[in-house]
């Protein structure tokens, strides 16, 4: 049977059949998708954007104002840098996972047992890690100057780090003075950058 053949009811019956449910008004199941999708992009857009500023930003540059920041350490206690000023700081960016930290951890540990009586001092800021991995790390090299978790990588934020391990060597003025971009691979490499920071 044609459809112009068909009653005024068969015709509508027709015509219901014909549309999809699709097409009718957006469920507000749906629209509530539609929202978290775009905040999420949003978001993913964000981090981008921060990241792109970051990297043209770069690293610190020597004779830069050192940020202010607080290291709580992996037993509790509370580092200020500012309470540091007067006195040469070595920090030191690391994680459990990166495999050029393990081969530095033993150097920087003699480099404090050498300064630890010179007013040098020594903190280790622990990257994107897991504290039980970090601890098993720090006992593995026998590591005894303060060390703390870089908790949601503020303090990598603020010296504007691309990664572990890196080196910051502050002067009593609170500038940076050395940068180190990588491991170090000898003890008297890690001597000569303190050195020089304490002659000036």
């Amino acid at each position: 049977m044609r459809y112009d053949e068909l009653g005024a009811n068969d015709r509508e019956g027709v015509i219901a059949q014909d549309v999809p449910a699709e097409a009718g008004p957006l469920s507000l199941q749906r629209l509530w998708g539609i929202f978290i999708a775009c905040i999420l992009l949003l978001g993913l857009l964000g981090l981008l954007g921060f990241s792109l500023i970051r990297a043209h930003q770069g690293s610190m540059g020597i004779g830069d104002e050192v940020p202010d920041f607080i290291l709580t350490t992996f037993s509790g206690e509370q580092i200020a840098i500012g309470d540091l000023e007067g006195q040469v700081v070595v920090i030191n960016f690391w994680a459990s996972w990166c495999m050029p930290c393990e081969h530095e951890a033993p150097i920087f540990e003699q480099a404090y047992q050498m300064y630890k009586d010179r007013g040098v001092v020594f903190l280790g800021v622990n990257y994107a890690d897991t504290e039980r991995e970090a601890r098993a790390y720090l006992k593995k090299y026998g590591i005894t100057y303060p060390n703390g978790p870089d908790l949601g990588t503020r303090i990598s934020q603020a010296f504007r780090t691309s990664g572990v391990p890196e080196t910051f060597i502050i002067g009593p003025d609170n500038r940076l003075a050395d940068v180190r971009i990588g491991p170090y691979t000898a003890l008297m490499e890690i001597v000569e950058a303190v050195e020089n920071v304490l002659r000036h």
